[in-house]
């Protein structure tokens, strides 16, 4: 979305619980995850760069950022790899990033709107898609598998971008509104942490904010398309759902919230028992503000759960009714989970490694 993402989004920088002086920080906290005692941080990644959107790839976790930079570092600190993208005089800020075995996708917002494909040696880089128009901006964008990818944007007509591969993201194709559900005036989607799309087999949901929060799914790859109406806090520019985690087919968790009250903790979170068709509001009054990302915990039968924003990073044990704060980072943007005992966290300058023990 636009408003507010488009422009450089100034961060304090707080004070951290798990922060130290040294360069490459390592410290541990309590936490009450059932069967984990400590959490241990370390930073992985030092440097003046905006990060909202990372892939976990083995051992490695790549990422994209603001001034055209990307790149991945591994988890053993004992490699990395900076790659940068210059286009005529353009600032380049990429807030999506996905991957097949092969390549990884990076996708810039505003406009015009490039999607580049880069061998995961770090030695060839293509352009495969660009837009133009006053109102492009894309948001996120995921693969189904090797051959199969797909992309989400703001609407420049009546229905929302989405643009779609399916020849391993050589070409890609944007679909006409008449195959799309409507989209409401004034609703569209934030490019927060990389987290719209959500992919399970052949299922797909995307969430939307603004003065209308909808999920729109799709159960064939994103041939056909449902609209589902959320509970979530809409109605102004900067609400609604900024991030949506699946465990499984039927077992879903939004965030949000408003991003111009960072700290209001009421209508921001919703859970879903039935793939998305009904949501309730949950855990109101209790825990975090505005969320920026949520992630399930692997192998946690869809109890555990992760959350970053501006009151810190959130675990929860319970699908969402209950929260602990286990760390005081308040500038971390986007996480993912490279198993059920590391989680890996990107932001403002840095990208952290929360390891439950």
């Amino acid at each position: 979305m636009k408003k507010g993402f488009l422009l450089a989004i100034i961060c304090i920088c707080f004070s951290c619980k798990l922060k130290t002086k040294s360069d490459n920080p390592e410290t541990t906290t309590t936490t009450p995850r059932s069967g984990f005692t400590k959490v241990i941080a370390d930073t992985l990644l030092t440097e003046k760069i905006s990060i909202r959107a990372i892939a976990a790839d083995s051992n490695r976790i790549w990422y994209a950022g603001n001034n055209g930079k990307y790149g991945y570092v591994t988890l053993d600190k004992s490699k990395t790899f900076t790659g940068h993208v210059a286009k005529d005089d353009l600032k380049l800020e990429f807030r999506s990033i996905a991957q097949t075995k092969e390549h990884v996708f990076i996708l810039s917002i505003g406009n015009p709107g490039l999607l580049y494909r880069i061998s995961k040696d770090g030695k060839h880089t293509a352009l495969v898609y660009a837009e133009k128009g006053e109102k492009v901006f894309y948001d996120s964008m995921q693969f189904w598998n090797d051959k199969e990818g797909i992309a989400v944007g703001d609407p420049v007509e009546n229905c929302f971008s989405l643009i779609i591969t399916r020849d391993g993201g050589e070409s890609w194709t944007k679909i006409k509104c008449g195959a799309l559900p409507e989209i409401a005036a004034g609703e569209a989607f934030f490019a927060a942490s990389n987290t719209n799309i959500i992919i399970k087999d052949t299922h797909t949901w995307i969430v939307s904010g603004g003065k209308k929060s909808n999920v729109f799914y799709s159960p064939d790859k994103g041939m056909t398309w449902k609209t589902y109406a959320t509970p979530i806090v809409q109605g102004e520019a900067m609400t609604g759902i900024f991030s949506a985690a699946f465990y499984d087919e039927m077992t879903g968790f939004a965030v949000g919230g408003n991003y111009e009250k960072p700290e209001q903790n009421f209508g921001n979170k919703i859970s879903t028992a039935d793939g998305g068709k009904t949501w309730k509001r949950i855990a109101e009054h209790e825990g975090f503000g505005y969320g920026s990302c949520v992630q399930f915990f692997p192998d946690s039968k869809g109890q555990e759960l992760l959350t970053v924003g501006a009151s810190g990073v959130f675990y929860s044990a319970d699908q969402g009714t209950s929260w602990r704060k286990i760390a005081d980072y308040k500038d971390l943007f986007t996480l993912r989970f490279m198993d059920s005992k590391t989680a890996v966290a990107a932001g403002n300058n840095k990208i952290i490694r929360f390891r439950f023990q």
